[in-house]
């Protein structure tokens, strides 16, 4: 393959730390479709005969449909899978195959085949994240006035409903979809015809091919194409952004499910047993979702500091940049489906919701608002004053809305009976209607929007 240069062939060491084959040929379909759009210009500009060209792609046809029953073979004097595709072509059409890489470059081909590759893995994490999307509006709509405790630091705050937290995810996952589909647009110009790093001399139709392949046109700089992998990294922002979320929503179901909180019984398809304690039912899918975010983190890191040195064109330090993308895509994948299959099939005890939320004087603000509003008190003063109400419920051991209203009287005169019609959780969560809020009515609008932008009736 290197042809005369070299006299003697690699060394064994060589040929193990410069093979790619293992990893790259996931390529292979966006291989064989950027060779066959670039046969076909290299056809159309007269480059190459009509009859090679034909020839040429028919025999890239029939290895695809031996990739596809048998896989890909690795032999690694072959190194990638440009090579291991062009020997194979060679075996099955004779000579014309060699006319296969007239005006490119390795360098050109991998920048493309992997362009291709992390934009069908940028449609397959919309396409996750729409599905995800989907379960949490529709269990969303089944809880809009479901209450739960709302927490800050993990402490009972105020209540809200479990429509509204569970939307608060939907809101994530677009802001994670959004990521992608700006990293696509910015990624989809096609590096084919580059070369190795400076074009070619030949009259190719870079535009040509760019369209038969999907991309909105060729790339404007021959030495940023066979170089530049920011779209990986691209890539690897919005799938760590995005592993985070699902890393967060995971933590909530752990907690949840956990004997203390009794929120939800999980499914138990997602679920694991212990090898000695029968009792067992451990939330291992989310335990696994919250650990690969970890790992897809690191495939970030270990792509950024691989490109962070290396000067212009192509060094070989970027044959490094497909696996941590590949195992990312893959991680993200799987952890999409669990969350989906989680958030589907998840058993949400409400009656163990609104019971916690009734604990921890989560109302407090509720009263301190009542004093703001109905008594005309600076809010500051009524902070104070609820905070002297929660310290004498608290003595009690009673709820705010269990203290008798000579209590509340004592505390501050200003208090009547009409209070005690603010201190309910459903009285709680009914007055936070502002945009956005986590009053039922206010939960149903941003379900009913969820569920038009989705398309589900």
């Amino acid at each position: 393959m290197w042809g005369g240069r070299f006299a003697e062939g690699p060394s064994a060491i060589m040929r193990e730390i410069n093979a790619s084959i293992p990893f790259d040929k996931a390529l292979w379909r966006q291989d064989i479709a950027a060779s066959k759009a670039h046969v076909a210009m290299l056809g159309a500009q007269g480059i190459v005969s009509a009859e090679d060209a034909a020839t040429i792609s028919g025999g890239l046809d029939q290895v695809a449909a031996e990739y596809e029953v048998s896989g890909v073979p690795e032999n690694w004097d072959l190194e990638d899978i440009h090579m291991t595709t062009e020997s194979r072509l060679a075996e099955l059409v004779g000579p014309a195959a060699g006319r296969l890489h007239t005006a490119r470059s390795r360098n050109d081909q991998v920048a493309t085949d992997f362009r291709l590759w992390v934009r069908d893995a940028m449609d397959q994490a919309d396409a996750g994240l729409e599905a995800l999307q989907k379960a949490l509006v529709i269990r969303a709509d089944e809880h809009t006035a479901s209450i739960m405790p709302g927490f800050t630091h993990l402490q009972t705050a105020q209540p809200v409903t479990l429509g509204h937290h569970l939307m608060a995810y939907y809101e994530m996952a677009g802001r994670d979809r959004s990521r992608f589909a700006d990293a696509r647009a910015r990624m989809n110009r096609s590096p084919l015809g580059a070369a190795a790093l400076a074009g070619t001399g030949f009259p190719i139709d870079r535009h040509m091919t760019a369209r038969a392949l999907g991309f909105d046109g060729p790339t404007a700089n021959s030495l940023d194409s066979v170089s530049d992998r920011d779209f990986a990294l691209d890539y690897l922002m919005a799938a760590s952004q995005c592993a985070l979320h699902l890393s967060r929503l995971a933590e909530e179901f752990i907690i949840w499910a956990s004997q203390p909180f009794g929120f939800v019984r999980l499914p138990d398809a997602l679920s694991t047993g212990s090898s000695i304690m029968p009792q067992k039912k451990n939330p291992d899918a989310a335990e696994l979702v919250r650990g690969h975010s970890g790992r897809i983190v690191g495939c970030l890191t270990s792509l950024m500091i691989t490109m962070k040195g290396l000067p212009l064109a192509y060094s070989k330090d970027m044959q490094d940049d497909k696996p941590p993308v590949f195992e990312a895509a893959g991680l993200l994948t799987l952890c999409l489906a669990a969350m989906t299959g989680m958030v589907e099939q998840t058993t949400f005890r409400t009656d163990r919701m609104r019971a916690a939320a009734e604990l921890g004087y989560a109302t407090a603000t509720d009263l301190a608002d009542w004093l703001v509003r109905q008594a005309n008190i600076p809010f500051r003063e009524a902070h104070h004053i609820t905070g002297s109400a929660v310290k004498l419920a608290e003595s009690r051991g009673v709820a705010l809305d269990q203290l008798a209203l000579d209590d509340l009287t004592a505390i501050d005169p200003r208090i009547d009976e009409r209070v005690y019609a603010a201190l309910s959780v459903e009285a709680s969560v009914a007055a936070r209607a502002s945009y956005g809020g986590t009053a039922p009515e206010q939960v149903s609008e941003r379900v009913a929007e969820a569920r038009r932008a989705l398309g589900l009736a």
